[in-house]
């Protein structure tokens, strides 16, 4: 059989990483997960209660293509909650996972050829779904600086019908002030282009609330997902909200390419919505292992970071170390049995010169990650 031009997109990395972790683990190897941004926590009690219960009493058949309306309608409540925006529940679209909700966004908002504008670092399915699509992602090298975020001024002079930005971001864990980011909506809005706002990590924040884009402008695409904050990353359900008039395109989209995201899954959402305690048990160990990775990453050689705002994530800078972050990674896993992602992953100009740290895990597995870490810096001549 052929192959499309447009499947040839590059691997994800840190799930090439990952089955290498599993395979040293297969082989009876103790590894430290580092590489991969899920939180080592199961989905809230209450949802896999409430899934029990459905299983006993309902057959979870197809839904709807939009998704189960009381879903949507406690979706739509979460934005007064969180941020005081009174959302209309038709503006709010189950899909199955952000991934389905990448596929349909693109797909409803783009034709074959259009230019989507976004950071470098970021995350590396973005573009990787776009080639798939017969998009073009313009990448653009964000600065230090500007803590990896895209800014006006990066996109002067640039083609482009799209822009996507992350807060909290992907690898960097850096945010977007609500002036930051009405920048980048209003930059996108006087060239005519759609604004996407990936805000899969909100919840997980530290010091600041994340802003939503549906504070600033009610004329943009927003991508969340259960994964992060909800703990529910198998599950693979999340959402999209979208402008009124879009709707109905996203909706004959799914039908067509989904149906609808799993009913269980969909049931057991419902359910983490409400799982608040448990939640913020969950962001304590976080908020732990945060504070872990900024005191043991400088002495374990790894110095160059910058605390994150957001998500689970420490990117750091080992330019003066190596070039080649893959190889780095590779022998951090077989030498100290610990996981990380080469920052190749998410920018493939500077990548070869940094690693991403997850932090989502036990503050046991991270405490006993960065003694490792140390051992295997030291052991290289990296720190005395």
């Amino acid at each position: 059989m052929r192959n499309s031009s447009r499947g040839a997109v590059d691997p994800f990395i840190v799930m090439d990483v990952m089955e290498a972790a599993r395979q040293a683990e297969e082989a009876g190897r103790d590894i430290i997960h580092m590489e991969v941004g899920q939180p080592g926590t199961p989905a809230p009690a209450v949802s896999r209660d409430a899934l029990a219960k459905a299983m006993s009493d309902n057959p979870l058949g197809y839904t709807v293509a939009l998704g189960l309306p009381a879903l949507r309608q406690r979706i739509a409540r979460l934005y007064g909650d969180w941020y005081d925006v009174d959302l209309d529940p038709a503006r709010v679209v189950v899909t199955p996972g952000s991934s389905g909700g990448f596929i349909l966004a693109f797909s409803a908002l783009f034709d074959a050829g259009d230019r989507i504008a976004l950071g470098a670092p970021g995350y590396p399915s973005y573009r990787q779904i776009m080639k798939s699509l017969n998009l073009v992602p313009v990448e653009v090298q964000t600065r230090a600086e500007a803590r990896y975020q895209l800014e006006p001024s990066d996109l002067t002079g640039l083609d482009y019908q799209g822009m996507m930005v992350a807060s909290p971001a992907n690898p960097t864990g850096t945010m977007l002030d609500k002036d930051a980011l009405g920048a980048l909506i209003d930059a996108a809005q006087d060239k005519g282009a759609a604004f996407l706002s990936d805000e899969i990590y909100h919840g997980i924040e530290y010091d600041r609330k994340a802003v939503t884009a549906l504070q600033i402008s009610e004329d943009v695409c927003v991508i969340n997902s259960f994964s992060k904050y909800f703990s529910m990353t198998g599950w693979r359900v999340g959402w999209l909200v979208l402008p009124p008039d879009n709707v109905r395109q996203v909706e004959r989209l799914a039908q067509n390419m989904f149906i609808c995201a799993p009913h269980a899954a969909q049931v057991a959402a419902l359910a983490a919505m409400d799982a608040g305690e448990e939640l913020e048990a969950n962001m304590a160990v976080y908020r732990e292992n945060r504070r872990l990775m900024i005191e043991g990453l400088p002495k374990a050689g790894f110095d160059r970071i910058a605390p994150p705002d957001g998500a689970f994530y420490v990117y750091a800078d080992i330019s003066h170390l190596t070039d080649d972050s893959r190889a780095f990674a590779r022998a951090i896993l077989d030498e100290a049995g610990v996981a990380v992602t080469p920052g190749l992953d998410f920018d493939p100009v500077r990548g070869g010169g940094t690693l991403r740290f997850s932090y989502a895990r036990a503050t046991g597995d991270i405490l006993e990650g960065l003694e490792r870490l140390e051992r295997f810096m030291r052991a290289k001549g990296h720190i005395a």
